[in-house]
């Protein structure tokens, strides 16, 4: 008796595709994404080199110390406010409406969590500030 031997079929996805499928779809995503356009500050910086002098009386300093509280401070006075960051929108108000040359100098001090200045920042926005100067609070 003659017995046939049964063939295995093999069923196999070819692989040597995939890596061109692969490559095309990234490339398709890629080329059609949209990425959102990042909206942050706008700024105007003098030129390279350029100093600008400023009169101290025209200068509110946002002293903002590690544990949030903000520390203001007009001119060359030596007399310092203590409030917190929803306080200086209020501040900004008051001092912008007498002298409207006014300058916000926002000091950070260097171990002070980012988001103090952020809401130290948003809040001079909400409340109109134009022309806001960025330091390092320095012992």
């Amino acid at each position: 008796m003659l017995t046939r031997k049964k063939s295995k079929i093999l069923a196999e996805i070819p692989m040597a595709s995939m890596a061109d499928i692969a490559f095309l779809l990234l490339i398709f995503f890629l080329v059609s994404t949209v990425f959102d356009e990042e909206r942050g500050l706008s700024l105007i910086l003098p030129a390279a080199g350029e100093t600008v002098g400023v009169s101290p009386k025209n200068v509110v300093f946002f002293l903002i110390r590690e544990t949030g509280l903000v520390e203001v401070k007009r001119g060359e006075s030596p007399q310092i406010q203590q409030i917190t960051r929803s306080e200086v929108g209020a501040i900004w108000r008051t001092e912008s409406v007498a002298n409207p040359l006014i300058i916000a100098a926002v000091k950070t001090a260097p171990t002070a969590p980012y988001r103090y200045m952020i809401d130290v920042l948003d809040e001079l926005q909400r409340n109109g500030a134009e022309r806001i100067s960025l330091q390092a609070l320095t012992p």
